[in-house]
């Protein structure tokens, strides 16, 4: 699907990213897309994809490759989270996995740790996922209830986790827990959980979202999980709230890009089906409102698209800080749902049917202005730079 927008390839797209570009796109197409239907009536993918992302280099692709990765950039993580945007497998929870979970292994983890988790993570035999979210602490990670307790020569586990993407599938889980619950922030820790070698964790149901139903976003529940002392991310406790706030300006990124591979993809959908559906004669794309719609989409699509590409040049160069990170997740989920309501309306009572890819793109974009911190935090975040 060629976008509509009349925007040049960025300067980080080269020519070994555009090569990649097409192979991400057609192993989707060839191992994804056909399945797609399944994956939503299943409410996961099937856990194959992941071994074959993996045998295809697709997992783990910032990862060096003395830990197994492929050697190459979030560009590269970027690129597939556009794919699957613009293929309608956005479902599918491989950009949480290479872009948010190995890195905090990558950049905090010990070299046993790196050696030991990051090649299972890059060949698919671990799929990752990370516990944040509690049933009563969402965006205020300082009030997290879950505590890892030092016992022995172990760590006791306990507490429960919700909305965890990847969470009825992942065998790796970074469990964000209270080592110290007297230190507020501070008393903050990141524990790896290989949950096939740990007794007392359970997973709960597959949550019944309003979209993303092909994500198997789940609860978790830990009960005296005791897991090594080698567990811990960094070796030292009180250091998860720190690493957290680092690592979140690239998942906030990613939401954006995310979010403007769908409004590239809404658009195209939407083009194509004003130009072939007809109304009182005429094609609807004939209606000067649809036109004007259609601009109005177009323009603001074109600004987004640039400012993605911007922060994607900052965040290469390690330039892109807390708070344009903000103002890109604000920005663009804002925008992703906004312009999919509109087109949607242009589809008329055939937008609101699922069979059609604007009724599941509108119900899969809501939740992007919720989750990697909501957009009320988001503002919070902004206000403080002023």
């Amino acid at each position: 699907m060629n976008s509509p927008l009349q925007v040049e390839a960025p300067s980080w797209k080269t020519e070994d990213l555009r090569i990649f570009e097409d192979g991400v796109a057609k192993f989707l197409e060839r191992e994804a897309v056909p399945n797609a239907e399944k994956y939503l009536k299943n409410h996961q993918v099937d856990r194959a994809l992941w071994n074959k992302a993996g045998e295809a280099g697709l997992l783990c692709t910032e990862i060096p490759e003395e830990y197994g990765g492929a050697g190459g950039s979030f560009a590269h993580d970027a690129i597939i989270a556009e794919q699957l945007g613009r293929l309608g497998v956005d479902g599918w929870g491989v950009v949480l996995h290479n872009g948010i979970v190995a890195p905090y292994i990558l950049h905090y983890g010990s070299e046993e740790q790196k050696k030991r988790w990051l090649p299972r993570l890059a060949t698919g035999e671990l799929v990752g996922a990370i516990a944040m979210t509690e049933p009563g602490t969402g965006s205020d990670l300082q009030g997290v209830k879950t505590t890892a307790k030092k016992d022995g020569n172990h760590y006791s586990i306990t507490g429960n986790k919700t909305f965890i993407t990847n969470g009825g599938t992942a065998n790796f889980i970074i469990v964000v827990a209270k080592t110290d619950p007297t230190q507020g922030s501070k008393g903050i820790s990141l524990i790896g959980v290989e949950t096939d070698r740990v007794e007392g964790f359970r997973r709960g149901r597959i949550l019944d979202k309003i979209g993303q139903k092909a994500n198997d976003t789940a609860e978790l529940f830990f009960d005296d999980v005791r897991v090594p002392p080698e567990n811990l991310i960094g070796g030292d406790e009180g250091r998860g709230f720190i690493q957290l706030m680092q690592q979140l300006p690239q998942e906030r990124l990613i939401i954006a890009v995310q979010a403007i591979a769908v409004i590239e993809r809404a658009l195209a959908e939407t083009i194509a089906y004003v130009k072939d559906r007809k109304a009182f004669g005429k094609q609807i794309i004939e209606f000067q409102n649809t036109q004007f719609k259609l601009a109005e989409c177009k323009t603001e699509a074109t600004v987004a698209r640039v400012f993605v590409n911007h922060c994607m040049d900052l965040h290469l160069a390690g330039k892109l800080d807390a708070t344009m990170a903000s103002m890109a997740k604000l920005w663009l989920s804002d925008l992703q749902c906004k312009i999919v309501d509109e087109c949607l309306q242009l589809f008329g009572g055939y937008g609101y049917m699922n069979e059609y890819p604007i009724a599941r793109m509108y119900a899969d974009s809501r939740v992007q202005r919720i989750y990697g911190g909501t957009n009320e935090i988001m503002k919070l975040l902004i206000s403080r730079s002023l």
